[in-house]
């Protein structure tokens, strides 16, 4: 058998008893950084013309349309393969509430896409 003595036991115990000391690190933002993040369960409601002041605006600027190798329905995600437009400014003057999504032509026809979900919010042709 193998004995401790007093001392050492003493020692062992002390040790062993020590608190541990842990450093924790706040970082904090002055003013605390937001975002807010839209997103949608439904497919975007626009009138008739709503959808033609759209379709026109868009059809009148010069973007790339995306391939159309997959057919697309309201409710579907965008592949991030897919380069999406910025709403223009004179739609979202006429129509506030596009202003948060972006937009992709595909086959003549413009579709509104969530960018936090890239999920196609809304569907508009001629």
């Amino acid at each position: 058998m193998h004995f401790v003595g007093k001392t050492g036991l003493a020692l062992v115990l002390a040790f062993a008893a020590a608190p541990a000391f842990a450093q924790t690190t706040v970082i904090t933002t002055d003013p605390p950084q937001t975002r807010t993040v839209v997103t949608t369960s439904q497919p975007l409601q626009l009138t008739p013309v709503q959808r033609q002041t759209i379709y026109r605006t868009v059809t009148r600027t010069m973007v790339a349309p995306a391939q159309a190798t997959v057919e697309y329905r309201v409710g579907m995600r965008v592949p991030q393969t897919v380069e999406l437009y910025s709403v223009p400014q004179e739609i979202v003057t006429e129509v506030p509430v596009v202003q948060p999504y972006k937009y992709m032509v595909v086959n003549n026809r413009v579709w509104l896409v969530d960018p936090a979900t890239s999920e196609v919010v809304a569907e508009v042709n001629d």
